[in-house]
């Protein structure tokens, strides 16, 4: 099988996981750290590809389209993790906008394809996201909500990148009392 649609059917097969996770809902914010030089077998920022993004961003869409969730691009170190979103995610979500253009070299293939390719893209230097997925060990933990939960999917790559992909949750507050699902909120009350 030829590589390309080889991490095409990767990317197929986890985004297959998130929607059967049951843990995207339309308005999310999703986050992407990618690197497409891991994904092609080589050590992070050095053998980007726009032509491995563009596959990456389209599953990505689909993704997206099926879901409802928006989607906030990572870019790499070069530009200290800021991510590309789109104008009315950063309106909505009252992000600060900065002043950069990604590029392969300076904030990565994958960021740098995304804002070429959105309808209406801005940078913006932090966010917190609902979920996420770390194409190639990116560190995307920064823009995670702070109680992020790991899942284990069975696709655990794209093409040479390993995958790891998580969401979050509400923080646990309260002592021995709290109660935390409705059900036993329900039968104490009763």
């Amino acid at each position: 099988m030829d590589f390309k649609e080889q991490v095409r059917r990767d990317m197929e097969a986890i985004s297959t996981e998130w929607l059967g996770s049951g843990h995207l809902n339309a308005g999310d914010v999703f986050v992407v750290g990618c690197s497409t030089s891991e994904v092609s077998g080589e050590r992070i920022g050095t053998s980007g590809s726009e032509e491995l993004a563009a596959i990456l961003f389209e599953e990505l869409s689909a993704l997206q389209a099926d879901t409802g969730i928006v989607i906030a691009f990572q870019c790499c170190e070069h530009l200290n993790r800021a991510l590309v979103v789109e104008k009315e995610t950063m309106q909505r979500h009252n992000l600060e906008e900065v002043t950069a253009i990604p590029v392969p070299r300076a904030g990565g293939s994958m960021a740098s394809f995304a804002y070429k390719n959105m309808k209406n893209p801005v940078v913006v230097e932090t966010i917190k996201a609902n979920s996420g997925i770390d194409i190639g060990e990116t560190m995307i933990g920064m823009h995670l909500k702070p109680i992020a939960v790991p899942l284990r999917f069975e696709q655990r790559s794209i093409g040479n990148a390993r995958v790891t992909a998580a969401r979050t949750r509400p923080k646990l507050i309260g002592g021995k009392r709290a109660v935390y699902d409705k059900e036993t909120a329900e039968a104490i009350t009763e």
